[in-house]
């Protein structure tokens, strides 16, 4: 219902509710007199009628509002190209309207936030006066603001959320001393390790409904244009170093260009394009606070954050915030890999948990170091640093056929394995919306779901290819949306005989007649992570060999096939 349809309706209630008795004929008069009881109930429930459709205009006005924004940063980025001669989708330029495109759908999704920070106003028993003397103790490199808004969000960090932050200062004890080496290095402000905080709780795996990913959150064309490697075996953004050495480039070339920190730290979260235009927008003033009403309204947060964060990893103990056990070792050591590597051949050989190395090493997608390519690092854990030693000359050949056999080579290749979605339309989802998404074109959907248009309806299954790591041939993953259209007794629309799935561009499906061994599914499993424990095994393999979906329970027992 649209809002002149919404205001028709209200209209019609109020006349209802208020029509003069004059406009009724006498027998009307008889037969619909009430008394005084029965209009005051009537005149509540219009009136809560017409409360409600007022709030719902409201709601609809906002979310116009949003949109209308959003349009209006878009068609600048538009406009700014437009002015330098031409317009190109660079990786800058899609990544700066895909942050933009993230910002506004985190603010249509704000259910999923534990608090609105734009409404909240959260209450301590810290005077202004402590937390001013604190972060002035604090002797920050960097200048950190104090106001209303600060204040704000070093509540939210210092005491809304004590069991995260236990788990995150708990991380802080491993992860921050590699990051003061870094910007060190690069003769950064150590206060800019907070950051990571902010970006992703300092989850090396994260990912956001935009792309981003790792510690630091970067989007793949920012990725790629600071050296991090991502290719179908290594995804560097996911490196907590070496993406950390990116994030430390990205904010020394952000600081040359703006010259100040806090106009930096913003420019990370929305991109240097949008910070140049809210300092255009406000007159040509460069100060933080000056720019803050014309910046995206997630960015205008992302400042306070910085200093509620950093606040946060300073006088923690002050809030009775006591730091969560870290799983991972005190001490690391790193390797230098030359030849191509399997986790299970280290577990198998030394007996080092594959579980503990994905932890040091997020990076590695399939559990292999590709050291054929070029050279790779691994970190172990100090304790196991003398047996991986002694069993390196065997470690890499080691069911060397078997981990590294053309066959599972070629499937990691063609984006098989852990890259392959399965993509449920819901209510208002078009091509264009999933496309941006998921980081891939509305062509690319077309060709991988063999779709003559771009009509797409509710509850249709898409195949989608993330990372760029479609298989060469596309033909096998039509079988998502073909499924969509066939009936429960096995036939096609056109009345033919169902034809079975096939696998990895054209192959013939799964035997259901192959030996198998079972496994019993435990809480926190994927199909993913299960085929990685069986070599040569994906997990469309186990969908198709056991006839279910994507989805798992804890508790079921499945078929492994033994290919």
């Amino acid at each position: 219902m649209n809002i002149k349809n919404i205001i028709s309706v209200a209209a019609a209630a109020v006349f209802i509710a208020g029509a003069p008795l004059s406009a009724q004929s006498a027998k009307e008069k008889k037969n619909t007199q009430k008394t005084k009881s029965e209009l005051a109930k009537e005149n509540a429930r219009y009136t809560a009628i017409i409360d409600s459709l007022r709030a719902e205009i409201t709601r609809m006005n906002s979310e116009m509002a949003l949109k209308d924004s959003l349009a209006t940063e878009i068609m600048e980025i538009y406009e700014e190209s437009e002015r330098k001669g031409s317009f190109e989708y660079t990786a800058e330029t899609t990544d700066s309207l895909l942050s933009i495109w993230y910002l506004h759908q985190s603010v249509n999704e704000s259910n999923d936030a534990e608090y609105n920070m734009d409404s909240v106003r959260f209450k301590s028993n810290v005077p202004d006066s402590v937390y001013i003397r604190r972060i002035k103790n604090m002797n920050s490199f960097i200048q950190l603001p104090y106001n209303d808004i600060v204040r704000n969000y070093i509540i939210l960090y210092s005491e809304k959320m004590p069991n995260k932050i236990g788990t995150i200062m708990g991380l802080c004890r491993f992860y921050m001393p590699i990051f003061d080496e870094i910007f060190n290095e690069y003769n950064l402000p150590e206060e800019l390790k907070a950051m990571a905080v902010i970006e992703s709780a300092l989850n090396p795996t994260a990912v956001s409904r935009a792309g981003a990913k790792g510690m630091w959150q970067f989007m793949y064309g920012t990725a790629k244009m600071y050296g991090l490697t991502i290719n179908s075996f290594v995804d560097e953004r996911m490196d907590p170093v070496a993406s950390a050495r990116a994030a430390a480039q990205y904010l020394k070339d952000s600081y040359e260009i703006f010259g100040d920190w806090n106009l930096a730290i913003a420019s990370y979260n929305c991109g240097a394009g949008n910070v140049n235009r809210a300092i255009r927008r406000s007159g040509g003033r460069r100060a933080f606070w000056d720019i803050y009403p014309y910046l995206p309204r997630e960015t205008r947060g992302y400042v306070p954050a910085f200093v509620g964060a950093l606040y946060t990893m300073n006088y923690y103990k002050e809030h009775g915030i006591v730091p969560e056990a870290a799983a991972l070792p005190p001490v690391v050591d790193t390797f230098k890999i030359n030849k191509m590597l399997h986790f299970k051949q280290i577990e198998e050989l030394i007996g080092l948990p594959v579980q503990e190395l994905r932890n040091l090493n997020p990076q590695y997608r399939h559990d292999i170091v590709p050291g054929n390519e070029k050279e790779y690092i691994l970190r172990v854990p100090f304790s196991y640093i003398n047996a991986f030693i002694d069993a390196e000359d065997s470690l890499y050949t080691y069911k060397a056929d078997e981990y590294f056999s053309p066959v599972n080579i070629k499937k990691i290749k063609e984006g098989g394995d852990g890259q392959r979605i399965v993509y449920k339309v819901k209510n208002g989802d078009v091509l264009g919306k999933i496309a941006t998404r998921h980081r891939v074109t509305v062509t690319q959907i077309k060709k991988w779901n063999n779709l003559k248009s771009n009509t797409i309806r509710v509850g249709q299954r898409l195949v989608i290819y993330t990372g760029n790591s479609a298989p060469a041939s596309s033909a096998s993953t039509s079988s998502a949306s073909t499924s969509s259209a066939t009936s429960s007794s096995g036939k096609t629309a056109a009345g033919k005989p169902q034809q079975p799935a096939t696998q990895n561009g054209g192959a013939s499906a799964i035997d259901p007649n192959l030996p198998y061994t079972t496994y019993v599914v435990k809480n926190g499993d994927t199909l993913y992570e299960i085929a990685k424990k069986y070599p040569g095994v994906s997990a469309q393999n186990i969908m198709d060999f056991n006839k279910i979906g994507s989805s798992i329970r804890p508790g079921t027992t499945i078929k492994i096939p033994k290919l």
